[in-house]
């Protein structure tokens, strides 16, 4: 399947000692040309540029697919602040962006769009200004169109609490010096809502940061996305890899690719 796949994506002429990692390093160029790219191309651009470029591994945290009351956060990156990142590329519609928005103000203090040039000006439009808007150029460059404006303050306490697994929410009252009252599983979730509804903001959401760098921390994959080519970095940190299948996966990006063309 792989050695069919790999041919059907005409990505050209590779040297007879490229590896797998080549191979996808090189169909990853092919996807970034302006027009053909989809979401992951931004994914691993804010990945790369921002995750591991002006952070790391072991300062920040990224949050794939994070639950935002009745939407699903495309990208947070958990450093001094929650900041998500709302990806509209060339093949999205921006008819759900004003409710994006509106979900994401309650549970993270920051918020940027980054867009494709063709929808700026539209985004622009359609955001409010606190909001960030950002481009992914032709040349795969991020540009800041607008900063955006760090918001504590207006965050639901409340629609933190849903977007959180139980135990992560314990810990940010525990840490508020707020006790768990010891009841019935089946009445638990109840009763921390109704606390955290009486909570500050600005005290939730950097309680809540603190919490899921902790909680999400994806410093023990540094050694791993060390070993893969760039183009894989967003994906192997979006993706649960098992510690004995780390070994395995770095071994096969580094098999010769006429080896590869072999793999059934």
């Amino acid at each position: 399947m792989f050695s069919r796949l790999f041919s059907q994506s005409k990505v050209g002429w590779l040297r007879p000692d490229a590896t797998v990692a080549d191979g996808f390093e090189s169909a990853f160029s092919v996807l970034k040309t302006e027009g053909l790219r989809d979401e992951y191309i931004y994914r691993a651009a804010v990945t790369q540029k921002v995750l591991l470029g002006k952070h790391s591994l072991n300062t920040a945290c990224m949050l794939n697919e994070f639950r935002a009351g009745s939407c699903k956060a495309d990208l947070v990156i958990l450093n001094g602040t929650a900041t998500v990142y709302e990806i509209k590329s060339e093949r999205d519609s921006l008819d759900r962006l004003r409710n994006q928005i509106e979900n994401y103000k309650k549970v993270f203090a920051t918020i940027n769009v980054i867009a494709c040039d063709g929808h700026v000006s539209r985004v622009l439009q359609i955001v409010p200004k606190e909001v960030g808007v950002m481009s992914l150029s032709r040349r795969y460059q991020i540009t800041t169109i607008r900063e955006a404006t760090d918001c504590p303050g207006q965050t639901s306490p409340v629609s933190v609490f849903e977007s959180l697994r139980s135990a992560e929410a314990r810990t940010i009252l525990n840490e508020l010096g707020i006790e768990v009252p010891a009841i019935p599983n089946t009445k638990l979730h109840s009763a921390m809502r109704d606390q955290f509804s009486r909570l500050c903001s600005e005290d939730v959401q950097r309680s809540m940061v603190s919490v899921l760098k902790r909680t999400r921390n994806l410093a023990p994959l540094s050694n791993l996305i060390g070993q893969l080519p760039q183009s894989l970095h967003a994906a192997a940190l979006s993706v649960q890899v098992n510690r004995g299948d780390r070994d395995r996966l770095v071994h096969a990006v580094q098999t010769p690719l006429e080896t590869a063309r072999g793999w059934t």
